[in-house]
């Protein structure tokens, strides 16, 4: 859930050896990196490709089985019970589906491609286009969601008294979200390639991926430059300053009047809520940050990476690293103690247990009831 995303994310600049380069429809050279593929040594036999499969596995196994499974619940439990519509949870139900649509559609293709087939695809062409722009189209939308839920708790603490947007100026923003992402996101698919690199002689290697022609070089770095700005770096500002400015009114500013035991723990759920919120920034800054990082040094400095080896192996883990962050969002935003876990618990109740009869009306209207007050709603997320 990268920037050109993923495998993709080669550009211009890699490239398979001349001597293939007439399966392509571009004309490639190979002299911006000087990648030293040895034909007698296979990378992908080496120790430190061994290590990074077993990194690069995990994180795929740990986003199927967290993102999957995690989201999966959150959806259902909202699908279900209106009670847990509130504003907030319908802005965290973008990254659910988001990350559930990689998890279930992505990560299978990422694992074979990975881990089973070592660094070569195998499910031609339509696939590796539509696998790179559902994890593009799925990164944005997490981005552009985690941005929109900071403005909306910084609407809701810092200007309580001003009206909050309605159901309607969220749906017409939650549409926004998905439809910049979709479109910012089509040079993912229209730029995917398949072509054949030999690692060695007796074996090729079908990369999978975006290749730009050399001749579009420029273009491909400006419209890298825009997504850089707009997807990770306008974000994180944006983000910082909303929850440096909600930290000071949580902690910094005086409260007027006399403060009772509901006031003052209504304040503390919004501390612990605050908190939450911070540390899925901090975790998205620390995840995206070395990835973005790798792409600008690859595709602005590609001398640092002249005769390094082992450079796509540290590409991949990176990248890995980068889309382990979904599993943190799941992880924060489905499994704390909130009212969507008690509602998928009830449900798996009401659904093995029909023969209490007596008990189900009740178990059912408990659970229609337990959401949140009205006037608590801004505190969606209740940790314990």
């Amino acid at each position: 859930m990268a920037a050109q995303n993923g495998n993709a994310s080669f550009a211009s600049n890699f490239n398979p050896p001349q001597d293939h380069a007439s399966s392509l429809s571009f004309n490639f050279s190979y002299g911006d990196y000087e990648l030293p593929l040895d034909e007698d040594e296979d990378m992908t036999t080496t120790q430190t490709f061994f290590a990074a499969k077993i990194v690069i596995g995990v994180a795929l196994v740990g986003i199927m089985l967290i993102c999957g499974i995690g989201n999966f619940v959150f959806i259902v439990a909202l699908a279900r019970y209106k009670k847990l519509r509130n504003l907030t949870n319908l802005l965290i139900a973008n990254l659910a589906i988001s990350d559930f649509l990689v998890a279930i559609v992505c990560c299978p293709f990422e694992m074979d491609y990975y881990v089973v087939r070592q660094l070569s695809w195998e499910h031609g062409h339509v696939l590796c286009a539509s696998v790179n722009y559902l994890r593009t189209v799925s990164l944005y939308v997490s981005t552009n969601a985690l941005l929109a839920i900071a403005i909306d708790r910084y609407l809701a603490i810092v200007h309580p008294l001003k009206p909050r947007m309605n159901y309607q100026t969220a749906s017409l923003l939650i549409a926004l979200v998905w439809m910049v992402s979709i479109l910012i996101a089509i040079p993912s698919a229209y730029f995917a390639t398949e072509t054949v690199l030999f690692i060695v002689k007796s074996q090729e290697k079908i990369f999978c991926g975006q290749i730009w022609p050399v001749d579009q070089q420029l273009y491909y770095k400006s419209y890298f430059l825009f997504i850089f700005g707009i997807e990770f770096l306008g974000p994180v500002v944006a983000m910082t300053l909303c929850y440096a400015r909600i930290s000071r009114e949580l902690w910094f500013k005086a409260v007027p009047g006399f403060q009772t035991e509901q006031i003052r723990k209504r304040l503390r759920r919004r501390r612990k809520t605050v908190l939450v919120l911070m540390g899925i920034l901090l975790a998205y800054v620390l995840c995206w940050a070395p990835f973005y990082g790798f792409a600008i040094v690859r595709d602005f400095f590609p001398t640092v990476f002249v005769k390094e080896k082992h450079y796509l192996t540290a590409f991949y883990v990176v990248e890995c690293i980068a889309m382990s962050n979904s599993m943190i969002n799941t992880v924060c935003f489905v499994t704390v103690k909130n009212n969507t876990v008690n509602c998928f618990k009830k449900m798996l109740l009401l659904h093995w247990r029909p023969s209490h009869r007596g008990s189900k009306s009740s178990m059912d209207h408990d659970l229609k009831t337990s959401s949140l007050p009205a006037t608590e709603e801004v505190d969606c997320i209740r940790l314990k």
